[in-house]
C-alpha cells in the first residue's frame, strides 16, 4: 500500500487492512481495538461515544440529504452499543461556492431529524475552503448505556438468530441512481432506529450483536461479525430481503444487493428463544415492518466464515467487499 486509492473508502477490505495497518498500530488500545460502531468507556456510567464524516454525492437526493444522513447514521451507531444517544457535535468544511439555501435547507434537515432522534446538536465549527461548491459534514455522537447492557460483535453464539430490519440496498440504489442520472422511484432508507432498539432493550430481549448495514452491506457486515466471534454464520438466499425494483435495478447493472449499503437498516443477532417476540417487536417499529430472520449462527469454526445457502440448494461463501465496489454513499 503506496498511496490511498477510492477503494480505501469503500468500507470493505480495502478500508479495513487501511484502519488495520495505518490507524489501528498507531491508536492502538483496549478500546479502539474492538472495531465497535462506537466505543464504550467508564465516566459517570458507560458512555458511548463514535464519530463519523459524510461526504455524499448529491447531497440532497429522494428521501433525504447530507443532513438527515449525518444524524441518523451518527444515532445509529452509538444505538449498535445499547447506547441512548443524547448529544452530537457538527463540523461542516464548507467549499467556496457553496449554496447558502442549500446549506440551509441542510442544516433544517439536521435539527428535523435530531429532533425525531431525541438528541441535541450541543456543539459544531465550520471552516471554507477553496473548492467548487461541496459541503462535507462530521459528527460526533455520545450516548449512555444502561449498566445491564453488553452489546458487541464477539457475544454471538451458536444456535443465536440473525435478524435483520428491512430491505437492503434503497440507500446505495437511490445514490447510485442520482449519479448515473438514472429515473426511478426508489428513495434512500436514512433512518434513526432509536424506537426499535429501545424497544428491543426496554423488552429484555437477549440482544447479544447489534450492527448497522451500511458501507459494504449486509455480507461484509456478516462477515466481520463472523470474524470477530470465530464461528460460522449461515444465511439464506430466499430469506434476503430486497423490494423489486432494487432487485431489477442491481440485475441491469450487474450488482449484487448483498453488498448494497443502507442507512436505516440493522443487523440483530438475538438468543433463540427471543427471535420471535424480537421479529415482532422490530416489524411494529418504526422503519422496521420489512424485518425478517435471514439465518444462525453455527458452531465455532475459527475462521469466521459466511455462507450463503442458494435458493437451489448450493452453498456460497461470501466474503466482505473487495475494491472500490460502488459510489460512496455517505
Amino acid at each position: 500500500m503506496t498511496k490511498i486509492t477510492m477503494a480505501h473508502g469503500s468500507g470493505g477490505r480495502a478500508t479495513g487492512e487501511l484502519i488495520e495497518e495505518i490507524f489501528a498500530q498507531a491508536f492502538d488500545n483496549e478500546t479502539l481495538s474492538q472495531m465497535e460502531d462506537a466505543a464504550v468507556v467508564q465516566g459517570a456510567g458507560k458512555i458511548a461515544v463514535t464519530t463519523d464524516s459524510f461526504v455524499v454525492t448529491p447531497l440532497e437526493f429522494p428521501g433525504g440529504d447530507i443532513g438527515r444522513l449525518c444524524i441518523c447514521g451518527t444515532v445509529n451507531d452509538l444505538l449498535m452499543r445499547g447506547a441512548i444517544p443524547k448529544y452530537l457535535t457538527c463540523g461542516f468544511i464548507l467549499e467556496e461556492g457553496a449554496e447558502i439555501d442549500v446549506l440551509r435547507r441542510i442544516a433544517s434537515s439536521m435539527a428535523e431529524t435530531a429532533a425525531e432522534a431525541g438528541v441535541e446538536i450541543i456543539a459544531g465549527d465550520t471552516k471554507v475552503i477553496e473548492g467548487n461548491g461541496g459541503i462535507y459534514i462530521n459528527t460526533t455522537g455520545v450516548g449512555f448505556v444502561p449498566e445491564d447492557v453488553d452489546i458487541r460483535a464477539d457475544l454471538a453464539k451458536p444456535g443465536d438468530v440473525i435478524l435483520v430490519s428491512g430491505n437492503l440496498g434503497d440507500h446505495h440504489a437511490t445514490i447510485l441512481s442520482q449519479r448515473m442520472e438514472i429515473t426511478n422511484s426508489m428513495e434512500s432508507d436514512n433512518a434513526p432506529l432509536v424506537e426499535m432498539v429501545t424497544r428491543l432493550l426496554a423488552e429484555k430481549i437477549k440482544v447479544h450483536v447489534l450492527r448497522d448495514v451500511t458501507r459494504g452491506g449486509l455480507a461484509t457486515v456478516l462477515k466481520e461479525l463472523a470474524v470477530s466471534s470465530g464461528h460460522l454464520f449461515e444465511i439464506r438466499e430466499e430469506s434476503l430481503p430486497v423490494s423489486a425494483q432494487v432487485r431489477d435495478f442491481c440485475g441491469l447493472l450487474g450488482l449484487d444487493p448483498l453488498y448494497m449499503g443502507n442507512e436505516g437498516k440493522l443487523v440483530a443477532i438475538v438468543a433463540p428463544e427471543d427471535a420471535d417476540r424480537a421479529l415482532e417487536i422490530m416489524r411494529s417499529s418504526k422503519y422496521g415492518q420489512a424485518a425478517v430472520r435471514i439465518g444462525e449462527v453455527c458452531e465455532a469454526d475459527g475462521d469466521g466464515r459466511l455462507v450463503l445457502k442458494t435458493r437451489i440448494g448450493g452453498r456460497r461463501i461470501l466474503e466482505e467487499l473487495q475494491g472500490e465496489g460502488l459510489p460512496r454513499i455517505c
